[in-house]
């Protein structure tokens, strides 16, 4: 015989059904409405990424800068981003997923207000780096407040309202980026987080939880004494950090005929080199190494990864190759790259219910064979176009 609460979560764990499943672990709210104001901040981070691309040149304009310098404004960004990941895990536990959560976006809210402010180019970096700091830490406690809001059976569904949010957003931020810096002014580009930073500040408050299991797991690390792989915190963000600067200013800088770009290079690679054999050896690793040699799990690394570098690669070299080499305005260039992810928006959720029918790795090779098709094709991207 099962009584009142132990019955309830036995009948969500074999319906599958949502709402259940939250009142049977002491949720008060609906998972589905957590899983959109999760979103909200995800999607603000995830634009944030691109949404200055197209307004670089009015940046550089405004702020008395060259292009060359203004690019920073981008690269500052996604080097915080890199550099504060691979701690926000230990910190989301130490600190509690919620609490931890609602800081970064607090952060990421107050940087935006001041890079919408920033009077000059360094002014603007630095908010920028601020910024970055806030917005990756938000990943890693967003992805365990789902996983905790759901049942494993629909999992794969509230996963693809989230994915919505970080492939589209990419996508829809230098559309959004240039209209907004043709219509109004580039300040705006950051201005608007500050509006929704606070509504996803207020709504989390009130409908995000703790979990009894995440705050036993806190106190117990708590009682048995705080400890941090710092070493491994320091080679993966010079390893990391090092790498995007020399990605982002190889070209700019003549690659490694500029000693600025090869020191950055030594760094980056020796830092990644000692980063291997140090992680292995950890009892507590700050990144888990072991983790990619599971199949399951290094596939989907490996998988990721290269989603995340088109993205980001496509949605900032497009933008800036067609407001230079055809002279379209911020909006159109923007525009140009609104196909992508309205067609995106229509299918991530009904991927998010193929999941179950079909094996996920099937519909895994079939959107990188896509993928692969349309890059192919746009090698034969030239200037010479009309």
């Amino acid at each position: 015989m099962y009584s009142g609460r132990g019955f309830l979560l036995y009948r969500a764990c074999v319906s599958g059904n949502p709402v259940a499943s939250a009142a049977a672990s002491g949720r008060k709210h609906n998972p589905w409405l957590i899983a959109g104001v999760v979103s909200i901040a995800t999607f603000m981070e995830v634009l944030d990424t691109t949404i200055a691309n197209v307004a670089l040149r009015h940046i550089a304009g405004s702020l008395a800068a060259g292009l060359d310098q203004v690019t920073w404004v981008v690269t500052s960004y996604l080097v915080a981003n890199a550099v504060i990941l691979s701690i926000s895990g230990w910190l989301a536990t130490v600190i509690g997923r919620k609490r931890f959560y609602m800081i970064c976006v607090a952060i990421f809210t107050v940087s935006s207000l001041l890079c919408g402010l920033a009077w000059s180019l360094p002014a603007l970096i630095v908010f920028r780096i601020i910024q970055g700091l806030g917005g990756g830490g938000m990943a890693p406690s967003e992805q365990a407040i789902l996983a905790d809001a759901f049942p494993p059976e629909i999992r794969g569904r509230a996963f693809a309202v989230y994915g919505v949010a970080v492939v589209v957003a990419p996508v829809i931020g230098p559309t959004l980026g240039g209209w907004i810096t043709d219509n109004y002014s580039w300040h705006w580009v950051f201005l608007m987080n500050v509006p929704m930073g606070m509504l996803s500040l207020g709504l989390v408050s009130v409908l995000v939880s703790e979990p009894a299991a995440t705050r036993k797991e806190r106190a117990a690390l708590l009682r048995n004494g705080l400890s941090v792989d710092y070493i491994g915190f320091i080679l993966v963000a010079l390893g990391l950090g090092c790498l995007e600067v020399v990605l982002d200013e190889g070209q700019r800088d003549d690659w490694f005929e500029s000693n600025f770009i090869l020191s950055f290079a030594i760094t980056s690679a020796a830092s990644l080199i000692l980063l291997v054999p140090w992680e292995l050896t950890r009892k507590e690793p700050i990144v888990d190494l072991r983790l990619l040699g599971h199949r399951q799990f290094g596939s989907c690394f490996l998988v990721m990864l290269c989603v995340g570098a088109i993205l980001v690669a496509t949605t900032q070299f497009l933008p800036q190759m067609l407001q230079e080499q055809f002279g379209y305005t911020a909006t159109l260039a923007g525009t140009a790259l609104s196909p992508g992810g309205l067609v995106t928006m229509a299918l991530m959720p009904i991927a998010g219910r193929l999941i179950g029918p079909v094996r996920p790795k099937y519909l895994i090779a079939a959107g990188m064979a896509v993928v692969t098709g349309a890059m192919w094709y746009a090698t034969g991207l030239n200037g010479d176009f009309t």
